[in-house]
């Protein structure tokens, strides 16, 4: 086992592999930016190591620095959480190459299962379901044209690294598509690093549903059931909940284990989420695989136990999984709400600044996952959540009853954040009744936003009336 293990990543990811580590009697090492400088985790860290300044570039994507806070320090292994760059090939290829055990995939799993394209091409050979179109990189695009009126329109430009919802554009026509190419390139270019760009058939109604997978070593690989990710806005997700609701058993077990099938073949060690989207008769058709742990892991731990984090160290040291595919038992439901440091009725504008108050929820089957606390000064350097609220229940109904409650309970001040939006997605007949697709949250801002600017039109159109008859 490890003694000493590099944290690559900072926040609550940090925070949660510090504490699976200490349970394993594993020190740890935080790398931090100066603007994280008295970020809480670092104070739960064995050690810790000053990177760079703020912006990312010059410090948590600075591979580098990373190695060189490695060396200094003597650790054994590094694990890079999720984003910056959990899933960059090119990193776990330097961590390997300079002596550090890379907690996660081989780079060689990750290339192959990272471009769209490759893991296309993999789980058409062991029957994971996928979407028609492109089976490479668009090189001609009057050649994707032909493609599109052949498995017929909609389709979607994709690019073949990254996510996010960059590099990606729906194309009704032919003229949508040949701009939706040249515009995807551009933007995948700047985001990725890599312009490749492919399509497929796109769905117009669907919900997003992923399943978890882990793999050892040692050839194994099992699936820890699914979750349900489709309360999402601009591709950004809100709230996760598992399992997902209302999938007929038999079509969920088929998927479940076409995921761990994939995962196999291709040779991974490590956490991974093979994500697909399932349209109105329960297809589904593969989207990506995120070669990482997943920020919506806490909702699977709750329903069957396992410590993924915990499973992620064991595995990069070597070890077996410490259960085989017949122990996992799905206990309940859980739902996870994303709370991020954002003013919902301005238009998600982020909430940087001083944490004044901060008062946790509590009860039964809660759990928060956050590094965040009074005193805290949120930085405008990076993503803006501060934090995940899980709860787990029995049934679905008293899930969302308890998140209810704890969504209510929890008080973060003066800041806004997206915990008022998250109540009223709970109290949603759509969300409620399980009758979703992975647009119904924009359609309710949007209905907010009309409903507002009608409530502004019509008190300006009384005290126009007013000042008349005056």
């Amino acid at each position: 086992m490890f003694k000493r293990i590099l944290i690559a990543n900072r926040g609550e990811i940090a925070l949660r592999v510090i504490r699976a580590a200490k349970a394993l009697g594993i020190e740890t090492v935080c790398v931090y930016s100066t603007a994280d400088k008295a970020g809480p985790w670092i104070e739960q860290a064995d050690r810790a190591v000053c990177i760079g300044p703020g912006p990312s570039p010059e410090s948590y994507l600075r591979i580098d620095r990373i190695i060189a806070a490695a060396e200094v320090t003597h650790a054994d292994a590094i694990h890079p959480g999720y984003g910056f760059l959990s899933e960059n090939a090119h990193f776990a290829e330097v961590c390997r190459d300079s002596g550090f055990e890379f907690i996660g995939p081989s780079p060689e799993a990750m290339a192959l299962l990272g471009d769209k394209v490759s893991c296309k091409k993999l789980a058409r050979s062991v029957g994971t379901p996928v979407f028609p179109g492109t089976e490479n990189a668009i090189d001609d695009i009057e050649d994707a044209v032909k493609v599109a009126e052949e498995i017929g329109y909609p389709v979607i430009v994709k690019a073949t690294a990254g996510g996010g919802g960059r590099g990606m554009r729906v194309a009704r026509d032919a003229a949508q598509l040949r701009t939706g190419i040249e515009s995807a390139r551009q933007e995948a270019a700047a985001a990725f690093g890599n312009g490749a760009v492919y399509i497929e058939k796109f769905l117009e109604n669907a919900r997003h549903f992923e399943v978890q997978t882990i793999g050892d070593k040692h050839g194994n690989a099992v699936h820890l059931f699914e979750r349900d990710c489709s309360s999402q806005r601009r591709h950004q997700k809100l709230v996760e909940e598992a399992p997902a609701p209302g999938v007929d058993p038999a079509k969920r077990m088929k998927v479940c284990e076409s995921a761990a099938s994939l995962i196999a073949s291709a040779k991974y060690s490590g956490a991974a989420t093979v994500e697909f989207l399932m349209d109105a008769k329960q297809n589904f058709y593969m989207l990506e695989v995120n070669t990482r742990v997943q920020v919506e892991h806490p909702v699977t731990e709750m329903i069957t136990g396992v410590d993924i984090v915990r499973e992620q160290i064991m595995v990069a040291a070597g070890k077996p999984l410490s259960f085989k595919q017949a122990d996992i038992k799905v206990n309940g439901h859980a739902i996870e709400c994303r709370i991020n440091a954002e003013d919902p009725d301005r238009g998600f504008m982020p909430q940087a600044g001083l944490i004044e108050s901060f008062s946790a929820p509590g009860g039964l089957g809660v759990r928060l996952d956050s590094h965040a606390r009074a005193g805290y000064r949120i930085p405008p350097n990076y993503d803006s959540m501060i934090g995940k609220l899980i709860v787990h229940g029995p049934t679905r109904e008293i899930a969302i009853a308890r998140m209810k409650v704890a969504l209510g309970e929890f008080k973060i001040g003066p800041l806004k954040t997206t915990i008022p939006l998250h109540l009223k997605l709970m109290a949603n007949p759509d969300f409620q009744n399980a009758t979703f697709d992975i647009h119904y949250v924009e359609r309710l801002l949007k209905a907010q936003d009309a409903a507002r600017a009608s409530g502004s039109t019509s008190k300006s159109g009384s005290a126009a009336g007013a000042e008349s008859r005056a």
